[in-house]
């Protein structure tokens, strides 16, 4: 069974500014952290119970090689990614982009 991946724009977003600013510090770096968060996301829905809550219906997977996390919900037969997060950030943040 195959599971929808729904993207949201905010989470987009957050991709978009992180590549932005990796590919300003070293040309390919941006590069690198799409293909780590790419495997997050592959990772996500091969396996999407493989985490464990972390706030409500909500999951989070950490990208490897870099200080972000990627946020989501899975019902059903969809997985939702509500945000894409640096490890520093505050945690207020996340949440308050949850459904």
């Amino acid at each position: 069974m195959a599971i929808e991946l729904i993207v949201a724009p905010e989470a987009e977003q957050d991709l978009t500014e992180a590549y932005a600013w990796y590919q300003q510090q070293r040309p390919g770096l941006g590069e690198e952290f799409l293909t780590c968060v790419d495997a997050a996301i592959a990772s996500i829905v091969r396996s999407p119970e493989a985490r464990g809550l972390i706030h409500l219906n909500y999951r989070r997977a950490l990208v490897r090689r870099f200080p972000y996390a990627v946020f989501y919900e899975y019902l059903g037969e969809a997985v939702t990614i509500y945000g894409i997060f640096h490890g520093a950030r505050d945690p207020q943040k996340w949440r308050t982009r949850l459904p």
